[in-house]
């Protein structure tokens, strides 16, 4: 036992010795009491001179190994410690020992990627170098990530324990409160409609747009946002301040028309494709019902200005584009989604029957003699359209069945598009079938009056 406890005290002043005389650098073999050996990427193990004290300062796995081994290192020992590590982290091992040798602030300073750091960090970790690893935290947690990198940093960092959780920080779950709020500022952003925008503005209105329709996608555990009513409260009143814009753009639309055709379209296409860009969001929100409201509201105003003789040849954009926003309106009640008394139902489809009917073939003339025309109703939206429509005829009361089937029967050129002949057929059967149940009624109760 005495003999071991000199055996320290010597190899203390040696180590001690080397050190103040500025000799002690990694890899020298003549001042070297001891060498740690490693195995390549290929397996062939390679050794590496090191200096026992400096290990046990800097890292608890070498300290406890070298406190098992009292009888060396000395500097007459040939003797080495195995470090068991995965060929693919031999660089990053070797990387680890050469860092033991560096001050503080030295190592500080030679992280170079996330990717090597990562791989240092691991090999810091399981030979238990504390000061490395917290400047090896230090820098990844405050370094940007590219996708890549940060799909490496989730897989590894949760298996290196909790040391390494500080890492995660930016990706951890945000309190509910805190992404509501930033929920409710993107909308109001995504909903300003103001002309006075900074450069670049229209960029980032289109980005907090994307941003919003992003974060309220269906996710198979939890909802990123809750809808509450303060969430609601703020898309009803982006809702209103478009239908607003939009009207405004619509009754100025004469005059900047005038002016500059192409400047006017141009704004009034904007203005729409909010309210498209808000009629794909609301579906998310349960709130489809205040967009197909709204629209039914200003869809006499809408049809009486784009389909005056003045844009009779122009506005293609605009006419196009209408279509597309009604579809939804459409689908939205035809399919149930929302619900509106039949007599709206009805008032809003004969509203809108008659412009499709007339512009489905204008634009496919216009795209069959231009091919670079780029208006067209391409075949999924005319499939929705015409598969939205059927729903909601058949949803009607039957004598308003009967009077759109009558309309779209009485002149060819409507019976192309929308095909109604599925919404016909389904009518007669169900007219046929109603006769036959009110036929039998009346033999029940045996009254021979009743004719038809």
């Amino acid at each position: 036992m005495l003999w071991c406890m000199l055996l320290r005290l010597v190899h203390y002043n040696w180590s001690l010795h080397i050190i103040r005389a500025g000799t002690c650098e990694f890899g020298d073999q003549t001042t070297s009491d001891v060498t740690v050996r490693l195995r390549s990427r290929d397996g062939r193990p390679e050794w590496f001179h090191c200096h026992s004290f400096i290990l046990m300062k800097k890292s608890k796995f070498f300290a406890h190994w070298l406190s098992k081994h009292p009888t060396y290192p000395s500097p007459e020992s040939n003797n080495c410690i195995e470090v068991h590590c995965p060929g693919s982290e031999f660089d990053h091992y070797v990387k680890l020992l050469k860092l033991i040798y560096l001050s503080e602030e030295t190592v500080s300073d030679s992280w170079d990627s996330v990717k090597s750091s990562l791989g240092v960090l691991r090999a810091s970790i399981a030979l238990q170098c504390e000061t490395i690893t917290k400047s090896c935290i230090q820098y990844l947690e405050a370094v940007p990530w590219d996708e890549k990198e940060e799909e490496e940093i989730l897989k590894v960092i949760p298996n290196l324990g909790p040391e390494a959780m500080p890492i995660l920080a930016r990706v951890q779950p945000v309190d509910t409160s805190a992404t509501k709020n930033v929920f409710i500022s993107a909308i109001r952003f995504a909903t300003t409609i103001e002309n006075s925008f900074p450069p670049l503005a229209d960029e980032l209105k289109t980005s907090a747009q994307e941003q919003v329709d992003y974060m309220l996608l269906e996710d198979e555990e939890t909802p990123l946002i809750a809808v509450d009513d303060d969430v609601k409260y703020e898309a009803r009143s982006g809702l209103a301040k478009m239908f607003t814009n939009f009207e405004k753009r619509l009754s100025l639309l004469p005059s900047e028309f005038d002016q500059s055709p192409e400047a006017a379209e141009q704004r009034l296409l904007q203005s729409l494709s909010d309210l498209e860009w808000i009629c794909n969001i609301l579906p998310k929100m349960e709130m489809m019902k205040d967009f197909v409201s709204g629209w039914a509201c200003i869809s006499d105003h809408v049809l009486a200005v784009v389909q005056d003789e003045k844009y009779s040849s122009g506005l293609w954009a605009i006419k196009a584009k209408l279509i597309e926003v009604t579809g939804k309106a459409l689908d939205a009640i035809g399919y149930g989604n929302v619900v509106l008394p039949a007599p709206s139902r009805v008032q809003f489809l004969k509203t809108w029957l008659p412009y499709i009917r007339k512009l489905k073939p204008l634009l496919d003339s216009k795209s069959a003699d231009d091919e670079a025309f780029p208006f067209k109703m391409d075949s999924d939206l005319c499939q929705n359209i015409e598969g939205a429509i059927t729903s909601l005829v058949l949803a009607l009361p039957s004598n308003d069945q009967a009077d759109i089937l009558m309309e779209w029967m009485q002149r060819p050129e409507q019976l192309k598009y929308p095909d109604l002949s599925e919404a016909f057929e389904v009518w007669c059967y169900r007219t046929k079938s109603a006769k036959r149940r009110l036929v039998v009624g009346f033999k029940g109760i045996d009254n021979p009056t009743i004719s038809f």
